[in-house]
């Protein structure tokens, strides 16, 4: 086992030795190639055609004595039909080409030949070799392709819906020279299938149809056939629509649900859709017959005034060449209008909805333009910032901490009860506590003086608490400032 695992990379590089041997020999065998001709030639019935052919010999030792054209056969047999010897000119053996073949200019240093008015029958291989010495023979072998531009069609086959797939449409490329490659695109859900014919001169003829399960839901729909070929600069597209056949398919409209007594106006609509088109449209009762008040025109059947005749089940029917289609509208008619279906009501109140935002919008910008002018005429700058007021001072603590900072005697002044009323709002705590009477009434005087000693513990604690109160305050009452006299009170906070 360990003898066979050390001879695997032996064996490798073997391999790979004689690939490299075998890549040689070609190249080498390239390089001697001295007979030059070219590989393939393409041409058409009834063209003209040069097959060339010329002999590479840099260093002249080479003696050339003789070229010959062979043309090798579909059954692989190999035919001369052309000969040129410097000493003897040129020949042309084979009688079937015969008058249509010819050297262009007969040498030995361009043997290339003139093929005249092809057919089909003359592709194949054709071979010029070079009889040397001391080499021997030497030879290069050119491939004539004849061309046959094919006559390209497509038809749309009309089938009937069912259940089993059939075609729709056929393509045909027929005469052409090679075979031509046809494909479709589609949305259809199907496939294609092809076949090909041989003809007797060469030519082919390909077919190709697209199958599908027909269904009425297919009519109409679009596929292409595309077509490809040598001979074509770019592919030739065929745009089919596909044919399904199938019964009409019938609708009645026009009834609303709202045929009351003695409404007029009202109609009832047959559409009939179907492939081929309907080619007759009837109208007909459950009862038998048609109402008198109706009128019949074509697929439209008119009521004149509606009545209680109409409580029917009307029926539409139509034809044509694949089958018939029906439909029935049953009609229930009414004393009296119904209300508007709720699709109608809610339009209107959808509408009116919309009419109140819109109002409401412009209600609103109304308003605010209004304010903003006003506010201009007041003096106020609506552009420049908000004034700004400083809250109220707050109270640090409660009335006894007050009266011990302003060193009062409580029982001498007031009590704390009294300083903190008067704190709140001190003429408003005055009569709240004076005003009920006894105990504790006092006179209006006595109401006065406890008025004179509430105002001035407030002032008291003020300029202990704030000292710039005591700055701002004025002079008293009866000074003088400049020479005139003011009355003048304490400042006040805001």
């Amino acid at each position: 086992m360990a003898r066979r695992q050390h001879d695997v990379p032996v064996l490798r590089r073997r391999s790979g030795l004689i690939t490299l041997v075998l890549y040689t020999l070609a190249l080498q065998a390239a390089d001697s190639q001295r007979v030059k001709v070219e590989p393939e030639v393409s041409s058409f019935p009834g063209q003209d055609v040069t097959l060339r052919c010329s002999f590479s010999d840099p260093t002249g030792e080479v003696k050339k004595s003789q070229v010959t054209w062979i043309r090798e056969t579909p059954d692989g047999k190999k035919v001369n039909i052309a000969v040129f010897n410097p000493q003897f000119g040129a020949s042309y053996p084979e009688k079937s080409i015969d008058g249509r073949i010819a050297f262009r200019a007969p040498s030995l240093q361009d043997p290339s030949i003139v093929l005249q008015r092809i057919t089909m029958g003359d592709e194949g291989n054709y071979i010029c070799e070079y009889a040397t010495y001391p080499s021997g023979n030497e030879e290069g072998t050119t491939r004539l392709f004849v061309l046959a531009k094919p006559s390209n069609n497509a038809t749309v086959l009309p089938v009937r819906a069912g259940p089993d797939p059939i075609a729709v449409a056929r393509c045909v490329s027929a005469n052409g020279k090679p075979p031509s490659e046809i494909t479709w695109v589609s949305a259809l859900p199907g496939n294609s299938t092809s076949s090909m014919v041989k003809n007797s001169d060469g030519t082919v003829t390909v077919t190709s149809e697209y199958r599908v399960t027909p269904s009425d839901a297919f009519n109409g729909k679009d596929l292409s056939c595309v077509i490809q070929h040598k001979t074509l600069s770019q592919p030739e597209s065929f745009l089919l629509k596909a044919s399904i056949e199938y019964p009409p398919r019938v609708v009645i409209s026009g009834y609303d649900e709202n045929w009351f007594l003695g409404r007029e106006g009202v109609e009832l609509q047959c559409s009939a859709k179907a492939n081929p088109p309907a080619t007759s449209v009837v109208w007909t009762a459950l009862s038998g017959v048609l109402p008198g008040s109706v009128e019949v025109n074509g697929p439209v059947l008119k009521v004149m005034k509606v009545d209680y005749e109409l409580n029917t089940t009307f029926i539409c029917e139509a034809n044509n060449s694949v089958g018939t289609g029906k439909v029935e509208q049953n009609i229930l008619v009414t004393d009296s209008r119904l209300p508007m279906k709720g699709a109608a009501t809610g339009s209107i109140i959808g509408g009116i909805i919309a009419v109140i935002i819109i109002l409401a919008v412009i209600g609103t910008i109304v308003m605010v333009i209004k304010r903003q002018r006003e506010n201009r005429t007041n003096g106020d700058d609506v552009e420049g910032p908000p004034s700004y007021r400083p809250p109220p001072p707050k109270k640090t603590g409660g009335s006894t901490e007050a009266l011990d900072k302003l060193h009062v005697d409580a029982p001498s002044r007031i009590n704390a009860m009294d300083v903190d009323a008067y704190y709140d709002d001190p003429a408003e705590a005055h009569f709240r506590d004076n005003s009920s009477g006894p105990p504790g009434y006092s006179s209006p005087s006595g109401q006065e003086e406890n008025y004179q000693r509430s105002a001035l513990v407030q002032d008291d604690y003020l300029e202990q608490t704030h000292p710039i109160y005591n700055e701002l305050s004025y002079p008293e009452p009866g000074s003088s400032y400049d020479g005139r006299s003011y009355v003048m009170s304490p400042a006040v906070y805001v």
